[in-house]
């Protein structure tokens, strides 16, 4: 048997009949490995291209499901927020059902409390108001100064006091108007009687015709005969005045923390009211009444 060299093969390529020399073939012996390493580099690629695609869509997969989980969540909290509202709702509709079965026997609730009102329009009567008194914003806003105004002689005035009515005479029904009264100051709210003492000695009680709440020194005090001090746990920067006319009582509601202050109470009155407003000079501070909801305003002329 006749050996070779491997260089015979490099040298001499493989002829046909014709003497034709033909090109190397690619798996000649000598291009194996780089073949097998090209084949392996390429795999290797395709594997970390498909490995890098794989992680991106996963990742973006956990992008697309977070939001998801979020508004899984999110929507679960507002199930539960509307469940505890709904309870909410029931609870202050129940209670709201008790109170109008019996809400004159009860001293909550002033907003409720409202329905069974009507909103009056007042506005003060300048022909009353003590000299010291200015009026402004529509006769709606009552502040006391040291310089007193020259004003006419006039029967209704009152000059001993620092007091002004309304325009509006009560005979009827029920009403409630609402004062701003400040974080200060000194004063006196309630009704009277049109025909009240002017001049001299003037006592703001039932026996002469006033039935009011006072707030003097930082006390507060139902001028009853004697006067009734008062326990206010939160200072009614706003106050609503609630008056029953046929049943003859008025109250007096703090509508900063919507508790009720006090109630005056007697027989039918029996004869026309004034609201009534006083100042103190020594702690001057303007009260302001509040105008009513549009739709329920009523001038009371």
């Amino acid at each position: 048997m006749v050996t070779y060299p491997i260089d015979h093969y490099r040298k001499s390529p493989m002829t046909n009949g014709n003497h034709k020399e033909f090109p190397p073939r690619v798996n000649d012996i000598d291009t194996f490995p780089a073949i097998q390493l090209l084949y392996l580099l390429v795999t290797f690629f395709i594997i970390g291209v498909s490995w890098r695609e794989y992680h991106k869509n996963e990742n973006m997969k956990k992008e697309k499901d977070q939001p998801r989980k979020e508004d899984d969540q999110l929507r679960k909290e507002n199930d539960q927020l509307r469940i505890e509202n709904g309870k909410l709702q029931n609870e202050i509709d129940e209670r709201k059902a008790q109170f109008k079965n019996g809400w004159q026997k009860t001293s909550l609730y002033p907003d409720w409390r409202k329905e069974f009102f009507q909103a009056v329009d007042i506005t003060l009567d300048p022909a009353t108001a003590h000299p010291s008194l200015f009026l402004s914003e529509g006769n709606r806003r009552v502040t006391w100064e040291e310089k007193s105004q020259d004003l006419p002689e006039d029967p209704q005035r009152f000059y001993s006091l620092p007091c002004v009515l309304g325009h509006q005479v009560i005979t009827t029904g029920r009403w409630y108007w609402e004062v701003e009264v400040g974080t200060h100051g000194a004063w006196d709210l309630g009704i009277c009687r049109p025909h009240v003492m002017r001049k001299g000695r003037v006592c703001i009680k039932p026996e002469d015709g006033f039935w009011a709440l006072r707030f003097y020194k930082q006390e507060y005090w139902a001028l009853t005969s004697p006067e009734t001090k008062l326990t206010v746990k939160v200072h009614p920067a706003r106050v609503c005045i609630f008056l029953e006319y046929e049943e003859g009582s008025i109250s007096f509601y703090n509508m900063v923390d919507k508790s009720h202050i006090h109630t005056l109470s007697q027989g039918a009155f029996g004869g026309p009211l004034k609201p009534f407003f006083r100042l103190w000079p020594s702690e001057s501070e303007p009260l302001t009444i509040c105008p009513g909801p549009e739709a329920a305003q009523n001038p009371l002329y």
